[in-house]
């Protein structure tokens, strides 16, 4: 049996738009900032105009103007009157509620996960983690970096899909900005690195193997741990292992 590949299924899925028909400029715009914040492009406390999100996302002024009332409302960006826009300070209150609602969705996923979830699914992510165990001991220089960012991009969409299961649409919109608020802090405090990468194969490992298995409290237990760690180096400390 030839190796997984494991540059499949990369990318995040986007959100799908009812209607079918194309996202609207408001939509374009949100996504776009969405992206800015993912990535770190526009950093916790950073005060930037309209304008300049709109030069950065490569949007019109108006669809900027029409989405920041959604991230307003969402905690991502905050209104400084006569100053412009401020992206939330990561303070140890955000960090914890962020990863509070996280856990809370999560393991509150793993029912559902172990009842509803195609088994070909988890085989699949299974295979890819070990194909990227391999992977991480051979690439160096621009093929690792561009690794780890895929790599970054395969994680966020695994977790968004084992939330989906669920079927709840508002259980989801929460969690994809509580995923925001997240990536936030990991851009600011955690570089991802091989050593990093290969930790958290492991970690997720540990849950995935128990829930193809079946075992709710074995997957529970590994994905909270798996939080754990993460929100530590949110934190800024240092974990074990």
């Amino acid at each position: 049996m030839s190796e997984p590949m494991v540059t499949q299924h990369l990318t995040p899925k986007r959100e799908q738009h009812s209607s079918g028909a194309e996202p609207s400029l408001r939509q374009i715009a949100y996504d776009r900032i969405e992206e800015l914040l993912n990535w770190g492009k526009v950093r916790p406390g950073q005060i930037i105009s309209q304008r300049e999100l709109m030069e950065m996302a490569d949007v019109t002024l108006g669809s900027v103007r029409e989405a920041i009332p959604r991230f307003e409302a969402e905690g991502l960006l905050l209104t400084l009157p006569q100053r412009g826009l401020m992206v939330p300070s990561l303070d140890v209150t955000f960090i914890r509620e962020a990863y509070q609602m996280r856990r809370l969705i999560e393991l509150g996923a793993v029912p559902d996960i172990l009842a509803r979830l195609d088994r070909s699914l988890v085989i699949e992510w299974i295979d890819w983690h070990r194909a990227a165990e391999g992977r991480l001991g051979q690439d160096d220089g621009a093929d690792l970096a561009e690794f780890l960012r895929d790599f970054q991009l395969y994680d966020w969409d695994m977790h968004a899909q084992m939330v989906s299961v669920m079927e709840n649409s508002l259980m989801a919109n929460v969690y994809r900005v509580t995923a925001i608020k997240i990536r936030m802090a990991a851009q600011s405090r955690v570089r991802v690195t091989r050593q990093n990468a290969t930790r958290v194969i492991k970690e997720h490992l540990a849950f995935l193997t128990p829930m193809l298995a079946g075992d709710a409290d074995a997957a529970t237990r590994a994905l909270s741990h798996h939080i754990d760690q993460s929100l530590t180096l949110a934190l800024g400390g240092v974990i074990q292992g």
